[in-house]
């Protein structure tokens, strides 16, 4: 062919689409799931109370402090289950001036490659068994609920939620996806209060306009219980606020920080209360540091600083991570994602916050004057 130049019936049989599809399996649709593992009343009472409890802190109705503790991702159901049995037990003690949530995340964003988190592949092989994942999940779910601790995840995959929102009492949008659109459309649908992460770069005001946005009305495209395409409409969540966690420049715990996220909130019209992620960048990425930061806004909250409303904490059974390899010979109730502080550190940080509480609920004059 004279230039190089194709003969355009040379196409006519190439496919236009699928071209980079290996397979395609289908799952059941959430609605299965739900009645295979349904909620029980002592899992809704928790559910329900969770959320209305966690309302009432972000309303500045109710002066305890939340804190959302747990494993920096779930990876072994039973490991989690044990640690929710001890967190429980510390949730009853504290509840006086502590409001905690366990941190139980099963889908894990990557910068490019790399485990997805239990519900994508529950064997940690590869295999990737999602419909096993997320029957796994519920199940979990399921028991720490019974146990009257309620939960609090990340959503990420936007068809995730039907599987699991009914168990949900908090959620999170993470700094990789706080920009994104569709998951603030999914962040107003969402029955549970919602916490918005600041972007990766450290930017605070994209998690504000995150809020604003998710406690708007949208319309977009999903899926039904039942599994079909549908228009969703949504009234939008009130419930939302700003997660500070770092930046690429650093913390953003520091008392200025917390004065320029009160600022952007007031000059948008929100309520000035944050929650602080003790990990990732506010600890510089060594979960070491993590106590030491949580013992700096200890100290904060104990002078009557009511902006911040809440903390999160990433925490396991046993202090550190390990390489997943192959999955064989994994230490039990130890991290295969961020390195996590061990249950013994953990209680003397919730015991150190819950005395920071007591003092700040002393405070009345400090309080009225910093809440809005």
């Amino acid at each position: 062919m004279p230039g190089g130049s194709r003969d355009v019936g040379e196409f006519a049989f190439e496919p236009l689409d699928d071209l980079r599809i290996v397979s395609v399996s289908e799952i059941p649709p959430p609605v299965q799931l739900r009645e295979q593992l349904p909620l029980d009343a002592a899992a809704q009472n928790t559910v329900r109370r969770g959320r209305s409890q966690i309302r009432a802190v972000l309303g500045g109705f109710d002066s305890r402090l939340l804190v959302v503790v747990g494993p920096c991702s779930v990876h072994d159901a039973d490991a989690a289950r044990e640690y929710a049995q001890r967190l429980a037990e510390c949730a009853r003690r504290y509840a006086d001036e502590l409001l905690i949530a366990m941190r139980v995340y099963f889908e894990k964003p990557r910068t490019t490659v790399g485990w997805k988190g239990l519900i994508n592949d529950p064997g940690l092989d590869g295999s990737c068994r999602i419909g096993e994942g997320l029957t796994t999940a519920r199940a979990l779910l399921l028991d720490i609920a019974r146990l009257g601790l309620p939960a609090a995840t990340e959503f990420l995959d936007p068809i995730t939620p039907e599987y699991i929102v009914d168990l949900i009492s908090w959620g999170a949008i993470g700094a990789r996806t706080v920009e994104s659109q569709v998951h603030r459309q999914v962040a107003s649908a969402l029955s549970c209060p919602v916490g918005f992460k600041n972007g990766s770069s450290g930017d605070i005001a994209v998690a504000v306009e995150a809020v604003l946005s998710a406690r708007n009305a949208h319309q977009f495209l999903s899926h039904t219980r039942e599994g079909r395409t549908a228009i969703v409409l949504t009234s939008g969540n009130p419930d939302c606020h700003v997660v500070l966690r770092g930046g690429k420049n650093g913390p953003n715990h520091s008392a200025e920080h917390l004065a320029q996220a009160g600022r952007l909130l007031r000059e948008a019209g929100l309520p000035e209360r944050v929650m602080v992620d003790c990990s990732h960048a506010n600890s510089s990425k060594d979960h070491r540091r993590q106590g030491e930061v949580c013992k700096q806004l200890a100290a904060r909250i104990a002078e009557g600083d009511m902006r911040m409303m809440g903390l999160m904490i990433e925490s396991h059974l046993v202090e550190g991570r390990q390489e997943l390899g192959d999955g064989c010979n994994l230490r039990h109730g130890q991290s295969i994602t961020d390195a996590c502080i061990g249950w013994e550190q953990t209680e003397q940080l919730l015991t150190g916050l819950h005395e920071a509480a007591g003092a700040r609920r002393c405070k009345p004059a400090v309080r009225a004057e910093l809440l809005v």
